[in-house]
């Protein structure tokens, strides 16, 4: 499970750049209302961490807006690496 947003608003669960399977986590700590976005490889992976972590503070969670595939979320461009020609030596010469 990755985590997102912590702590943040639930409308930033609209943003359709997320990945289709991220989830707006609703939970109460002190009696005050917290969400987060969180992107796992299923319901029960989200639900497990949240309850076992918040018990009955626990609220529920519901599917984001997010339309992006998982693997291209965030995914940054690796640059093809160069290859370094070696010097001819004075020897070789």
């Amino acid at each position: 499970m990755k985590l997102i947003q912590e702590k943040c608003d639930p409308k930033a669960a609209d943003d359709r750049q997320l990945p289709y399977t991220a989830y707006l986590v609703e939970y109460k700590v002190k009696g005050e209302t917290n969400y987060d976005i969180v992107m796992g490889d299923s319901q029960v992976e989200v639900f497990d961490n949240y309850y076992d972590k918040y018990k009955k503070d626990f609220v529920g969670f519901k599917q984001t807006e997010g339309r992006q595939r998982p693997n291209l979320y965030n995914a940054a461009a690796v640059p093809p690496k160069r290859k370094v020609r070696k010097k001819p030596s004075a020897k070789e010469e």
